[in-house]
């Protein structure tokens, strides 16, 4: 008798997927089509029970979704530890703007972007908001800044498990007050700091290349780079009026969502109407 392995079917995966099944779930061989279908809709009752768990005590218990919960715990460090200032800017910036940050029609990034008219767009980045409020602030204070923003931003990425349409950056800055040549320690003392601030222990700080800023410093967890640092005096900088050393670090806050709760789509933790704080709200 030949013996048959049969998998499950691609709508039968989708939906698993949907609800986060384990993998090892999602991998499993049957020796016949009743076998495998019994074993889906079991699995599909467990998981759908599970999600709905999940929506119940975000409802009752816990009274924000993790997204919110990430941004608030980095603000409360950067704010109540370290002594930032949070500010907000608008979520759309100008072409000149863009035009400043190197991001011209040649650029990779410049195809990315979602266009409001010949003028204006809404931001892939903080970074162009920051530059002009950092410069005015530190002008009119006459001291050091240190200012954070969370805040949306958008780009027309491609659809994969690690990226979306609009996302939520929290992006911090320190102008002024920073001894030349210290930058690349500080970011490293900081990016540690933020990972014990929330909680995860294993995590690397790699350099790389960047469209950008040339070399930055990220922050990967579990191979998911979920912050970038960078600092100054930069190529940049000059087109913005800014002569002093800063620092700068960008926390994808959807990321370090999914990384936290062991997700493996990033759009469980997004801005959804499809999902409730990783929850599948078809269920």
């Amino acid at each position: 008798m030949r013996f048959m392995s049969e998998k499950m079917t691609e709508t039968q995966v989708k939906r698993l997927v949907e609800l986060n099944a384990d993998k090892e779930d999602l991998s499993r061989s049957f020796d016949s089509t009743t076998k495998r279908d019994d074993f889906y809709r079991e699995k599909e009752k467990y998981y759908a029970s599970v999600n709905r768990r999940k929506i119940i005590d975000c409802l009752n218990e816990k009274h924000e979704v993790t997204l919110v919960k990430v941004q608030k715990q980095l603000s409360e460090w950067l704010t109540g530890t370290k002594h930032y200032t949070q500010v907000v800017t608008p979520a759309f910036i100008t072409k000149e703007m863009l035009s400043k940050m190197t991001i011209t029609p040649e650029h990779a990034l410049y195809n990315q972007v979602f266009w409001l008219d010949a003028k204006k767009c809404l931001r892939p980045m903080l970074a162009p908001n920051l530059y002009e409020l950092m410069r005015d602030l530190k002008r009119v204070a006459k001291q050091p800044v240190r200012i954070f923003e969370v805040g949306s931003c958008f780009r027309k990425e491609s659809q994969g498990a690690q990226h979306l349409n609009e996302f939520t950056m929290l992006n911090l800055v320190q102008f002024g007050g920073i001894e030349e040549g210290n930058q690349m320690s500080m970011l490293k003392d900081m990016a540690s700091e933020a990972m014990v601030y929330l909680g995860i222990e294993e995590y690397e700080l790699v350099m790389e290349n960047s469209e950008v800023y040339n070399v930055t410093l990220d922050i990967v967890v579990g191979g998911v780079e979920v912050a970038s640092c960078s600092f100054g005096p930069h190529s940049l900088d000059e087109r913005w009026g800014v002569f002093d050393a800063w620092i700068g670090m960008g926390f994808g806050i959807e990321r370090l969502a999914m990384v936290m709760n062991g997700f493996n789509n990033i759009k469980r933790v997004g801005r959804s109407l499809a999902y409730f704080d990783g929850a599948r709200l078809t269920v």
